[in-house]
């Protein structure tokens, strides 16, 4: 592992941090967490002020309007601007880490004219419509239908989970174009217009009261041939050509976030009294949150290990799955530590008097969809104990009455 930065990208990382402490302060209040029309022109704002400073698409390729950053320099991006507090990418989460390195991988050459340039300047926002009700991480269940009549699919079916949908211009849509094929074939990936007829969008309400996930019906909602990525019937493969462009540097922000978290848990640690005494005098609590301190040190020396084996050989090796089980997991430990600190202050998601406790408790609920978002933990022990140690596969299950 050798992370040690150039003289250039010791020169990028202090134009970047000089670049966000003229900025940050200049930015509005964060909108209130269900305010949609608000939170959707914060972060559009957000992404044109990076796109005006040549930081929008750090990574995409320069073709395509980014920087062509390697992973050590994307990972050192991530870093600085969760460490300064900075905006994270909202709703524009889906159409420059999902749907845009897709269409640059897969796309026609009309296809990445029209979308890509528009997600880069936040004139796009896009959602993800593959998880289904009746399928949860099993993706290849997936029974949302498309047939073809003329040049167009008629598409129906109903999606789940799909993040920023009440927001979204375009959806990145996997159908089933051939019913009567193997789970992994008869799959197609397609770019789905929001507004057009037949799509209805019901927002899901969070445990946090915020909605940033819905539900998405479509009933019989037409969709030109030409809006499909790559051949029909391979939208499995090219599914999964998106995850090659995270190199490594997935969930790099949320684990920067739950290390600042920890230092700012000591913090309020020595403020918070029991008794004569503060939550800071309990041994057993500091050796908890030392204990948890060192794990997430631990996990950012393994995201350093993932950064450069990704330099190395261009694709992100297994380790990303250990990483994202083993955060998603400290990180709801974390938030129960923050809870055993606050008292009874963990039970208000406002701030206690002069305590600063609101946060920890959104952080606490906010947690609780670690471990489901993005492949299950179940999900993600399979592929380590697969794809890392060599174990072999669950048998399939007998059949009733077998």
């Amino acid at each position: 592992m050798d992370l040690r930065l150039s003289d250039a990208e010791r020169v990028l990382q202090g134009e970047l941090r000089s670049w966000l402490e003229a900025t940050l302060p200049t930015l509005p209040p964060t909108p209130p967490r269900d305010d949609w029309p608000a939170r959707a022109a914060f972060d559009r704002a957000w992404q044109r002020r990076l796109l005006e400073a040549s930081y929008a698409g750090f990574d995409w390729p320069v073709e395509y309007g980014g920087r062509g950053a390697s992973p050590v320099e994307q990972l050192m991006f991530l870093e600085e601007l969760a460490r300064a507090g900075a905006p994270d990418v909202g709703v524009n989460f889906v159409g420059l880490l999902h749907a845009g390195p897709t269409l640059m991988a897969e796309g026609t050459p009309e296809q990445k004219a029209a979308h890509l340039p528009a997600i880069l300047r936040a004139e796009e926002i896009w959602c993800q419509g593959f998880s289904e009700p009746g399928a949860g991480s099993d993706l290849a269940a997936l029974k949302t239908g498309a047939e073809r009549d003329g040049d167009e699919y008629v598409v129906s079916g109903q999606k789940i989970w799909s993040s920023f949908a009440q927001a979204a211009d375009y959806a990145e849509l996997l159908v089933r174009t051939d019913p009567g094929a193997a789970r992994h074939r008869g799959i197609s990936w397609l770019i789905v217009d929001m507004s057009s007829p037949g799509i209805t969008v019901r927002p899901i309400r969070t445990a946090m009261g915020s909605s940033e996930f819905s539900e998405v019906f479509l009933d019989e909602v037409r969709v030109p041939l030409a809006n499909r990525v790559g051949a029909e019937n391979d939208g499995w493969r090219v599914a999964m050509v998106t995850f090659a462009f995270e190199r490594g540097t997935a969930f790099v922000t949320e684990l920067v976030q739950a290390m600042r978290l920890a230092g700012e848990l000591a913090a309020v640690a020595r403020k918070v009294t029991r008794g004569s005494a503060t939550a800071w005098d309990d041994v057993g609590l500091r050796r908890d949150l030392g204990r948890m301190v060192a794990e997430l040190d631990a996990l950012w020396a393994l995201t350093k290990r993932n950064v450069s084996q990704a330099s190395r050989v261009g694709v992100p090796g297994p380790g990303g799955s250990v990483l994202k089980l083993r955060l998603c997991e400290a990180a709801q430990e974390l938030a129960d530590l923050a809870l055993r600190i606050l008292g009874r202050a963990g039970v208000a998601l406002e701030d206690v008097g002069e305590l600063a406790s609101g946060h920890f408790v959104e952080e606490r609920l906010r947690s609780l969809g670690l471990t489901i978002g993005g492949g299950t933990s179940q999900i993600q022990r399979n592929i380590v104990a697969e794809r890392l140690l060599g174990l072999p596969r669950d048998p399939p299950a007998a059949a009733p009455g077998g």
